[in-house]
């Protein structure tokens, strides 16, 4: 790809579509916002607000959410590349998720309509432990979660938009499907004792059952379709299914991937993970 044209981001405010936004503005590429409070805005839940976001679109980032694994997505997203390759699109960019089945169907339907695509598969982000649900309890000192001792190689959103970028504004990204992981293994415990290291605060990890975790999330008012989706993550996919290391990074961008330990001195240094006052 050698021209720069207007790529559409979905998901575009975002852990991995905000960066990937910031690195094609960056270079200088066009970029549209996908989301709600896009202009025009896009709303997986409304198909009406597709097709105006896909005008003098030619490549596009696809990130579905929450997630793939939730019921309906496959649909969706199925959906959505019909229209968008019927609209001149010449180039998809999907991020995916590591053994999840709804995610490798969407990946199927990416692969065959009949355009230019890469495929970003990801085990779990690090960033889930300070841009999302997890950051609250480690502010409080107590994570309790499903996982027990199964090793998550943990990958860094930051290699995850370096992929997507490279694939969306580089030759030589076409029909690959990389599969990113960190560079090493580590369960949710050891993840907790290296931040709590870092901080220099005690954080323990404790393991739940599947009643208890519910009840908590449920006493927090969480919404019923994200407990069904951080069970489901936790007592399907981190079954040890993914307990192995990847070279998606190195074959993509020609370098290892970055160390869970980096983004944890690289976070702890904000100071997001510090007890409340």
């Amino acid at each position: 790809m050698n021209t720069k044209t207007t790529t559409l981001v979905l998901g575009g405010t975002g852990k991995t579509g905000s960066r990937v936004a910031e690195q094609l503005k960056a270079k200088g590429w066009p970029v549209r916002i996908g989301s709600r409070s896009g202009t025009p805005a896009f709303d997986w839940e409304d198909a009406a607000t597709w097709k105006p976001v896909l005008q003098d679109i030619e490549s596009v980032y696809i990130s579905y959410h929450p997630d793939l694994a939730i019921p309906g997505a496959v649909k969706k997203v199925g959906a959505f590349t019909k229209l968008a390759v019927e609209n001149g699109v010449k180039k998809l960019v999907l991020l995916s998720g590591r053994g999840e089945k709804e995610a490798q169907d969407c990946e199927d339907l990416i692969m065959q309509s009949g355009v230019d695509w890469t495929i970003v598969r990801c085990s779990w982000f690090n960033q889930n432990f300070s841009e999302g649900y997890m950051l609250d309890p480690i502010i409080e000192g107590h994570v309790a979660l499903l996982a027990g001792d199964v090793r998550e190689p943990f990958v860094d959103v930051d290699d995850i938009a370096d992929v997507a970028v490279a694939a969306l504004t580089e030759e030589g990204h076409n029909g690959q499907l990389y599969e990113l992981t960190g560079p090493r293994l580590l369960s949710f415990r050891e993840a907790m004792a290296e931040i709590s290291k870092a901080t220099g605060r005690d954080i323990t990890y404790e393991q739940v059952s599947e009643k208890q975790y519910r009840a908590m999330l449920e006493a927090y008012d969480v919404p019923e379709e994200f407990i069904w989706l951080v069970i489901y993550l936790f007592s399907e996919v981190l079954d040890g299914r993914n307990e192995s290391l990847t070279d998606g990074v190195q074959r993509a961008l020609g370098r290892a991937p970055r160390d869970f330990s980096d983004y944890v001195k690289r976070t702890a240094a904000t100071g997001i993970w510090n007890a409340r006052s």
